[in-house]
């Protein structure tokens, strides 16, 4: 059994241009938060396991020196493929988790961890897709892991709402964590000195065509259509659009106890109309 982990390396602080909207490489490449966990997880999974831990990633010869960091912590073996695109050119999320899901599949990986968004994109999508290229098991978006046995995981998923959802899985498997589920330890000194020489791994994939990276604007969300305001003079709009003569009601400091408060917060959302009056209830 092996345990694998798959980073990307990405410009954590990219500078964009003012005037033309391009992205420059800031100088601070490295791993995001939840990669970092990723790596963590999967060492944790290795020792309790007795299993050897691989770290994969799609990077350029430029991340070898970040690669080799995860040696010193303990990482048995580094792993990164060669792209061979130009500098502003990549791959779709699929393109990467096809060619990712060759190397583990050569690695024989039996679970595969993964930061559940990259710092670049953030889409989140390269672990399912690796799951789909790798026919194996999914549980995307983890906010704890637990082991139920070599092969077993149990895990928790953040759901809307503030609720949880419990999951387990057995291998082969792919599952995504968030950057709050582990630190990834610290290396001695003596580990990180040993380790700027440890040996990686090199993948060529050639023949790969990507696309130019596009230009970064910030999203903003698209307006929504609202009727004109009624009334002939220019006044009754303006009141109609601010709701200047909208009654109101007043903030107000209450202190009730647990069912006195939570039935006060019930009339008010029945007053605001989300939800159905007491009467309408009762007669149903």
């Amino acid at each position: 059994m092996l345990v694998a982990a798959c980073v990307k390396y990405v410009d954590l602080r990219p500078q964009v241009d003012r005037l033309t909207g391009h992205v420059t490489d800031g100088g601070t490449s490295g791993w995001s938060a939840a990669d970092l966990a990723a790596v963590e997880t999967a060492l944790r999974l290795g020792e309790t396991w007795s299993a050897p831990v691989a770290v994969v990633s799609a990077a350029p010869e430029s991340a070898d020196a970040a690669l080799r960091e995860f040696r010193a912590v303990g990482v048995d073996r580094v792993v990164r493929v060669e792209l061979g695109l130009e500098a502003g050119v990549e791959l779709e999320s699929s393109d990467v988790a096809n060619v990712l899901s060759d190397t583990l599949r050569s690695l024989d990986a039996s679970v595969v961890c993964c930061g559940d968004y990259s710092a670049d994109r953030g889409s989140g999508s390269v672990p399912a897709y690796l799951a789909h290229g790798l026919g194996a098991a999914q549980a995307l978006g983890a906010v704890e892991v637990h082991t139920e046995g070599p092969g077993s995981l149990r895990l928790v998923r953040r759901l809307d709402g503030g609720r949880r959802e419990q999951l387990v899985v057995d291998a082969p498997c792919v599952i995504s964590v968030e950057g709050s589920v582990a630190e990834l330890r610290r290396a001695s000194l003596g580990a990180t000195l040993a380790a700027r020489d440890a040996p990686i791994d090199v993948v060529p994939v050639p023949g790969l065509h990507g696309h130019a990276s596009p230009v970064t604007r910030p999203w903003s969300p698209p307006a929504r259509v609202q009727p004109a305001p009624a009334g002939d003079a220019a006044l009754q709009r303006v009141v109609e659009l601010t709701g200047a003569l909208v009654e109101r009601t007043p903030p107000r400091t209450v202190e009730l106890s647990a069912d006195d408060a939570a039935e006060l917060i019930l009339d008010q959302l029945r007053a605001w109309g989300y939800l159905e009056s007491s009467a309408q209830e009762s007669s149903e």
